[in-house]
């Protein structure tokens, strides 16, 4: 009799364990392929205004699967405005996974002024900020401007060097820019950031290039404070 209780236990202990075996084995993992997106063409189209645009679009891929069918396009593209435009391809896999890329579509005057005012310009004497009521001058600095499109500019330093030149924090404290010069010689802001912070200019206010003295001037709005700057060569 004792025998035949040991034998069952020893049944059922073995029975026990190789049910444990088989369920701590089962492994109902799958993979996940995430979408690998690209462009098609450039990542950055110069296009003039009032000229038709074609969007070149973008492949989404998920492993070996094309999905370019489902990828949803959000752009604010408008070629009869000057302007620095951005075109987002977005796509979903199965488990709900998404991936993104941009492109950079930048709409140019071609009658813009033929003017060249690319260079190296000095910040001048009766540059400051404004914080809070309180003036802080500086002057000396230096900017650069360089064109990249007619009428298109680009700025290193719409902040004239405060934070990289004269509070030394380096160049990714600029606050680099695109800007428009139009034909009476106003400045307009087309995009700008600060890569380390990575924010943007609020507005710039009263920006203009005077011919006659070749000085750019401009309020440049900023995180709440004020930048009056003045750039002369």
């Amino acid at each position: 009799m004792k025998k035949v209780i040991y034998s069952l236990l020893i049944c059922l202990t073995l029975t026990s364990l190789w049910s444990c075996k088989d369920k701590d084995s089962y492994d109902d993992s799958k993979v996940t392929y995430f979408v690998e997106m690209s462009l098609n063409g450039d990542e950055a189209i110069n296009i003039a205004k009032g000229s038709t645009f074609n969007d070149p679009g973008a492949v989404a891929m998920e492993g070996t699967s094309d999905i370019s069918s489902k990828i949803v396009v959000t752009s604010n593209v408008n070629v009869k405005v000057v302007g620095m435009y951005t075109i987002t391809y977005k796509a979903t896999n199965v488990d709900g996974y998404s991936s993104t890329v941009s492109r950079s579509v930048t709409v140019y005057d071609p009658s813009a002024p033929s003017v060249d005012i690319s260079g190296t310009y000095t910040v001048a004497s009766g540059t400051y900020r404004l914080r809070d009521g309180a003036i802080t001058k500086y002057s000396g600095q230096t900017v650069t401007i360089t064109k990249v499109l007619p009428g298109i500019y680009k700025i290193s330093d719409y902040l004239g060097g405060y934070y990289d030149q004269r509070a030394a924090y380096g160049p990714e404290y600029a606050l680099v820019g695109y800007f428009q010069l139009d034909t009476d010689n106003s400045v307009i802001n087309l995009s700008s950031k600060v890569k380390a912070w990575g924010d943007s200019l609020t507005k710039l206010k009263n920006a203009k290039y005077d011919p006659s003295t070749g000085a750019i001037s401009f309020d440049a709005v900023y995180a709440s404070m004020d930048f009056f700057v003045t750039l002369t060569k």
